[in-house]
């Protein structure tokens, strides 16, 4: 569990959307990735303490459903499902741009070639899916705990033909050259890069033990995000000048250059292609898992909550990938209009996600407490002040991206996002309300689950 926790948390944004924060912030950047972990981190805390009272496969979205109401479930479920099904599209355009350089195969027939594997994988079992991602975080890992090892030698002057030397965190125009405000612009771009962290929260109620998997894995991510998030671009930001050109290439890559290994662009192609379709392998099975959820609670086909022998949902899985390969023919027909529109519009549901985990965190708090105050074995950090202070956070985030004009279309194209799917509620609405499950029903769940059934 612990390195699905990694694997949704470390993702190709580190490796080369570092690029980008590093030249809007300068060395400051460090600053945006301490903060922006902050965020993260905590709102791991508030769904960590919701899933070890209650483990739930719908997550979030069930507690959302729980806390705040049907809505409230049926809409932060949707968006979540849209996000990941254009992200499957997504890391499978980029994981072909990769392979393009090697093999001399069409791009959208490697796309198309990625996503069939990762599809494949997650039909065969759980268990599949968890081995693909355990050994795709194995190297993603790898590859950062060595450059930690090794740059962290260079920059004090024990690699050979290295001296002690952090001049390049103010001597290319000081530690903020572009201002401290810089810092909080580039945090929106960090946020992004931070998303997928909650997938061990879906995964875990699969797992044995899913209070025990939860809580070693949302308090162990805590430690490894700011070793290897802030680590490396602290490390990155001492080796290279943040204003050189091959930062926004590949950060990583021009580290490496300068240190003197030989074959870095090669090596961290294969970093950045396997954590590529770390993300892909992830992405289809949370957004199948997410779409079961929604079947079982009756805000999706009932045909999609269809289980296989191996207790698989193959129909969910399918779904999802069939939205995920039209993605990427529409990436192909259309990559400045359509497929631009898709990833534009889902741009933003994660700090909306975010923010419903903070309000859900504060309202089952309450009723655990009156409840069931046993079932708090893990807590939210200085309840309720500081999940308060990071749903204020998230919204400041938010008000960033109305701000900044590279991010004001992906706001308002996600808000659009927002208000389909606040119709398509509304219409499920009139059409009448879903029947509720029967005692008997909701028993056996619960004990399936060791959910609290919270009226």
């Amino acid at each position: 569990m612990s390195m699905i926790a990694i694997g949704g948390a470390i993702g190709a944004g580190l490796f080369v959307g570092s690029g980008s924060v590093i030249k809007a912030a300068g060395p400051a950047a460090i600053i945006s990735y301490c903060l922006a972990g902050a965020l993260v981190l905590c709102t791991m805390r508030m769904l960590g303490e919701m899933v070890v009272a209650r483990p739930s496969a719908g997550s979030f979205a069930d507690y959302a459903r729980t806390a705040i109401g049907p809505w409230a479930g049926f809409t932060i479920g949707w968006l979540y499902w849209y996000y990941y099904v254009i992200i499957v599209a997504v890391e499978a355009v980029a994981g072909a741009s990769i392979l393009h350089a090697w093999i001399g195969l069409p791009l959208w027939v490697m796309a198309m070639g990625l996503m069939a594997v990762m599809t494949a994988t997650n039909l065969l079992s759980v268990r599949s899916f968890g081995e693909f991602e355990f050994w795709f975080s194995s190297v993603k890992v790898a590859a950062i705990v060595a450059f930690l090892i090794v740059g962290g030698l260079y920059v004090f002057g024990a690699w050979p033909g290295s001296s002690f030397d952090f001049s390049n965190l103010t001597a290319h125009g000081g530690f903020a050259p572009h201002g401290f405000t810089s810092i909080f612009s580039a945090i929106v771009v960090v946020i992004f890069a931070f998303g997928g962290a909650e997938i061990v929260t879906i995964a875990a109620a699969e797992s044995k033990e899913p209070e025990r998997s939860v809580a070693r894995a949302t308090t162990g991510i805590i430690w490894r995000i700011i070793l290897f998030y802030v680590g490396s671009i602290v490390l990155v930001v001492t080796i290279v000048p943040w204003d050189s050109a091959k930062v926004l290439a590949s950060p990583y890559v021009a580290a490496w250059d300068i240190i003197g290994l030989p074959g870095a662009g090669t090596l961290m192609d294969i970093v950045i292609l396997t954590a590529v379709l770390s993300v892909l392998n992830s992405s289809v099975y949370v957004s199948s898992r997410m779409l079961l959820a929604l079947a079982a609670h009756g805000d999706a086909p009932a045909w999609s909550a269809s289980t296989g022998r191996r207790n698989v949902p193959v129909r969910a899985i399918l779904a999802g990938t069939v939205v995920g390969w039209v993605s990427v023919i529409l990436a192909y027909l259309s990559p400045d209009t359509v497929f631009s529109y898709l990833v534009n519009s889902s741009g933003a549901i994660a700090i909306f996600m975010y923010l419903m985990i903070g309000a859900s965190q504060l309202r089952m708090r309450r009723r655990l407490q009156r409840e069931a105050p046993e079932r708090l074995t893990l807590r939210m950090w200085f309840h309720p002040y500081l999940t308060w202070v990071v749903m204020a956070g998230f919204a400041v985030v938010l008000v960033a991206m109305a701000v900044i004009h590279d991010q004001r279309t992906q706001l308002f194209t996600s808000l659009g996002s927002l208000a389909v799917v606040l119709i398509a509620y509304a219409v499920r609405r009139v059409k009448g309300p879903r029947p509720e499950p029967t005692a008997a029903e909701g028993q056996d769940a619960d004990a399936r689950t060791g959910a609290l059934h919270i009226p």
